[in-house]
């Protein structure tokens, strides 16, 4: 299973004294040598903690893969037409969140987003769409293009039973079938950390997870560098 880094939290802390330090760009780099695969940021419209500014350099500077998350608007479109990341990711956005609540509603859209991914695609950047584990997104996710399904672990993270986390799970790992019989390449993320990502292994169509806030913590006590390693190191 691959690992992609999410640097946002990096600039989240840069943006608490409005200073300069720490660098995502930097920190981009530190991921990529201790063995992610794959950089994620986040840009968002308020550009809370990923700036424009972040976004080019990082297209500059990453080897792997860059993952640019983003809302299906004009703004981000033209922003992503521009920097050409490798791997473009639509999730949904709302000003007063904290972090990203749930997957996108592609079945209220479909007809834009079909249109949309389209132009995006023939720069040649993959699509991929953030999705709740639930069996109708998978159609949805088909229809309008997307080549890879994130499927939002959120709930299964955060759950405070044993039956709860089983019950999300087999959802996550139904999706996961479903999506890659239809030739969807699928990946995971939200709320992952050290301790969750193990039952994650049981579902072999999981190629890849995205994980941020949790490697990000563990960077305050024994350096991003050996952060990363750690979760490399329980992924393979």
């Amino acid at each position: 299973m691959k690992l992609a880094v999410n640097v946002d939290h990096i600039a989240t802390i840069r943006e608490a004294r409005g200073e300069i330090e720490p660098d995502p760009v930097i920190a981009a780099g530190i991921c990529e040598l201790a063995g992610a695969e794959g950089i994620v940021c986040h840009l968002r419209e308020d550009r809370r903690h990923i700036n424009d500014r972040d976004v080019r350099l990082l297209r500059e500077v990453v080897k792997t893969k860059l993952d640019l998350e983003m809302a299906a608007t004009e703004e981000m479109l033209k922003i992503a037409l521009e920097i050409i990341p490798d791997l473009v990711t639509l999730v949904p956005e709302k000003r007063q969140e904290l972090t990203t609540e749930g997957g996108l509603n592609i079945s209220a859209d479909k007809s834009r987003l079909k249109d949309y991914i389209k132009e995006i695609q023939q720069k040649d950047i993959l699509v991929s769409v953030f999705i709740d584990p639930e069996p109708s997104t998978i159609d949805d996710a088909v229809e309008i293009g997307a080549d890879i399904i994130e499927i939002h672990t959120g709930k299964f993270a955060n759950s405070l039973t044993r039956k709860e986390q089983i019950d999300e799970l087999s959802k996550i790992g139904t999706i996961a079938r479903m999506a890659s019989e239809l030739g969807l390449v699928v990946v995971a993320g939200h709320g992952l950390n050290y301790n969750n990502v193990f039952p994650l292994f049981n579902i072999p169509e999981i190629e890849e997870v995205s994980i941020g806030h949790a490697i990000i913590s563990r960077a305050v006590f024994v350096g991003l560098h050996k952060a990363v390693e750690e979760m490399v190191r329980i992924l393979e």
